[in-house]
């Protein structure tokens, strides 16, 4: 018998991203200081309220299974979060705990296409849009954009894409920052609505803008599957917790899938979850720093000659243009790890076509690191 991975998993390529991390950790180990710039993860643990309520549970509860959609307590938070956040009334049947947003994302396009189908991505986006679509025999169709449009989509830009069975946006973006502004995502929605494209909504930064908060797909289009996570803005990666708001007629595909793949998600992150929305003092602290980051970042960067970068509206990146260092950020990226401790994550992730002219850099770090990351950035010669 070969073993040999199926040909659909083999055409997935990988996420640098998380490649470039392993590859920190691997020098790491050997000895020297890695500042990290390559992953978007929060330096601080989860909410002290939150480790509070995951060590009660622990002490006194058996944490098993919970209802696939999660439990009711917390999927109720979640809906008074809409009513309070962005004034959306959600029923408490459309929410579903997921273990992570990337438990939500395979739900969502399995829910929503069917192979074959052709689902518009923007570029640079997220990869793991483009490469769970691929794992799935959807097709990811590129939709460039750029500086001009502030890194926004355009309802002419998916006219030109051609015929869409659905459209993946996110707000405050990865990797550029970008907030959609509420006309921009009214137009989107309505355009998505009109010829049948089912909209999905990446809001898993929400929480962590510096020009004014985002707003919900759900205030313009009751029919979008929204995601979000417990990860960025509530500094809980390794609990591996988020939520989808379903539309309604999807919701028993949704529950049904859930139970086979997942069956639910972690019983005790479901408990850290639901304390974490008590921490919001805590958590906003934990914006102001990214805020000051970002200034460090910028200004460091700028200091070492990398002056293109995206607006950073939100979300802890900046994206920059490196062409005038190299025509390989991968080459570049692992250069900078090699020769200074500095990692930082090739734009090939991101943009399958224009990506080796850009770097992601990430701010969710200590300010520490970043610092000595923008010295170490601006004594290096190419």
């Amino acid at each position: 018998m070969s073993l040999e991975a199926s040909l659909r998993a083999a055409r997935v390529p990988p996420f640098h991203a998380m490649a470039m991390a392993r590859r920190a950790s691997d020098r790491e180990a050997t000895g020297p200081q890695v500042f990290h710039l390559e992953v978007g993860q929060p330096s601080t643990p989860a909410p002290a309220i939150a480790i509070g309520a995951a060590v009660e549970a622990m002490s006194a509860h058996p944490l098993g299974y919970t209802n696939a959609p999660g439990l009711l307590s917390l999927r109720r938070r979640i809906v008074q979060h809409y009513l309070e956040w962005y004034g959306v009334t959600v029923a408490v049947e459309r929410v579903m705990i997921v273990a992570g947003a990337s438990a939500g994302f395979s739900l969502a396009f399995l829910a929503c296409f069917d192979p074959g189908q052709r689902v518009g991505v923007l570029e640079p986006g997220y990869p793991c849009y483009r490469n769970t679509l691929m794992a799935l025999g959807v097709e990811p169709v590129p939709i460039p954009v750029g500086p001009a449009t502030r890194w926004a989509p355009t309802v002419e830009m998916l006219e030109a894409a051609g015929p869409l069975d659905g459209l993946i946006v996110a707000s405050p973006s990865n990797p550029t920052g970008t907030v959609l502004d509420p006309s921009t995502l009214a137009a989107l929605a309505a355009h998505c609505r009109a010829r049948g494209v089912q909209l999905i909504s990446d809001e898993i930064y929400h929480g962590i803008t510096y020009t004014g908060a985002a707003p919900s797909a759900l205030a313009h289009d009751d029919s979008a599957v929204v995601i979000n996570s417990f990860s960025k803005y509530f500094s809980m990666t390794g609990w591996r917790l988020g939520w989808v708001v379903t539309p309604d007629a999807l919701t028993d595909a949704f529950e049904r899938l859930q139970q086979n793949l997942y069956i639910c998600a972690p019983h005790v992150s479901q408990v850290v979850g639901l304390a974490a929305f008590d921490a919001q003092p805590e958590l906003d602290g934990h914006v102001d720093r990214y805020r000051s980051n970002r200034a460090l970042l910028l200004d460091g960067l700028a200091a070492a000659g990398i002056t293109d970068v995206a607006e950073a509206d939100g979300a802890f990146y900046v994206y920059a243009d490196v062409s005038h260092l190299t025509a390989d950020s991968m080459e570049l990226c692992c250069r900078w790890l090699d020769e200074l401790g500095v990692a930082s994550t090739p734009g090939r992730d991101f943009d399958t076509a224009r990506g080796h002219r850009f770097a992601r850099f990430s701010y969710a770090g200590s300010a520490d690191d970043i610092g000595a990351a923008c010295m170490r950035l601006g004594g290096w010669v190419p």
